[in-house]
């Protein structure tokens, strides 16, 4: 599985910009007036990570197959959208579809790109597009509330049990608090909410769209976006698309970190997403290698070595025997599977296995 991300925010904050520059593509339009963006464009992307590259090496692979990430440029969103004010009604439709929301926030003065509210405040900008999303989010629940208490009056405790669930988040989305700021007790608890397709239970990492030069450094607008997300136990993250749209016409990785170099950047806005973006959904990278393909997977962390296996193939969950699992540490430094086994470093693990990031794995089984 890769996962999949929403970007949304106001209209003119850059984010069709951002979109284009991140999956180095011109797929998304992107023009200086409103709703530039109506059918939500889709690219995916192959997530970079240099340890797949160093497997393919030690394995002598012929092909390497990275994981992918899919981006979702979503139209621009405007108050009074949970009312179906401008694209409103397609705009919340295409965030229920999505795993998690880019929320990109304008923290750049330009005379030439206009603003919908006319200045520049991204904090004012992050609190409408929650306010919309708490409000449908309200809406929807108060609807299947009032449909379970009829239920609920009668003694059915299905229905009393997920009054139990739903009550804390409505009274939380009055008091303007997402529902992702509830946490329930325990995964049954979990599944329920997710099955709930709330908008505000969705992780959030907010991008605040810089300058060039305060691409890695705060700005009073960056810091007040810094300070709500943690407000909400998520992140914010610092991108220029200027600099990601100069970056993604670079086809050669050593020009990119060269260019990314000379502005004292470490790694380019794309990374930054999925790294911060990988941490918000609690996933984790394992490979499979051998002469034919080095490949990169990802599953979410706590998943079992039978479930891992499932990712390639259900035969292999349905017949698991075991996972021969070698950590990326020690099969860099035993220089592959051989070395790794010749040096104790191979693990023969079970059904109970729980996979780590970075694990290296050849999975025996039998149908």
């Amino acid at each position: 599985m890769g996962f999949n991300c929403g970007i949304v925010g106001l209209p003119n904050v850059g984010k069709s910009t951002l979109f284009n520059a991140l999956t180095a593509s011109t797929v998304a339009a992107a023009e200086n007036f409103p709703f530039c963006t109506i059918e939500p464009n889709l690219s995916r992307v192959a997530v970079p990570d240099k340890r797949l590259t160093r497997i393919a090496q030690i394995a002598n692979s012929a092909v390497t197959t990275p994981t992918n990430l899919e981006f979702v440029d979503i139209a621009g969103l405007v108050r009074g959208a949970s009312k179906g004010e401008g694209l409103g009604n397609q705009f919340l439709e295409n965030i229920r579809a999505v795993d998690a929301i880019i929320h990109v926030l304008r923290c750049f003065d330009d005379e030439d790109v206009t603003h919908v509210n006319n200045t520049v405040d991204p904090l004012r900008d992050a609190e409408t597009v929650e306010t919309e999303l708490m409000l449908a989010d309200l809406e929807s629940l108060e609807r299947r509330a009032e449909s379970i208490s009829k239920k609920a009056r009668i003694g059915d405790e299905e229905a009393l049990a997920q009054l139990s669930l739903i009550n804390p988040i409505l009274d939380g989305l009055k008091d303007g608090k997402p529902a992702r700021a509830i946490k329930p007790a325990d995964l049954l608890s979990t599944k329920y909410i997710q099955n709930l397709q709330l908008l505000t239970a969705k992780p959030v990492l907010y991008v605040c769209n810089v300058n060039e030069a305060y691409s890695d450094m705060d700005t009073e607008a960056t810091a007040s976006i810094r300070k709500h997300a943690e407000k909400w136990g998520t992140k914010s993250i610092n991108i220029s698309a200027a600099i990601e749209a100069e970056v993604s016409q670079l086809s050669n990785v050593t020009e990119r970190e060269d260019f990314l170099g000379s502005l004292g950047l470490t790694e380019s806005g794309l990374a930054k997403v999925i790294r911060t973006g990988y941490g918000l959904l609690d996933l984790i990278t394992f490979f499979t290698a051998g002469p034919k393909e080095a490949r990169a997977w990802t599953v979410h962390k706590g998943t079992s070595a039978p479930q891992a296996a499932g990712q390639i193939h259900t035969d292999f969950e349905r017949g698991f025997i075991r996972a021969e699992t070698i950590s990326y540490t020690d099969y860099v430094s035993c220089n592959g599977e051989q070395g790794a086994k010749d040096s104790g470093k191979m693990r023969q693990e079970g059904r109970d296995y729980v996979i780590n990031d970075g694990d290296v794995l050849h999975f025996l089984f039998n149908i």
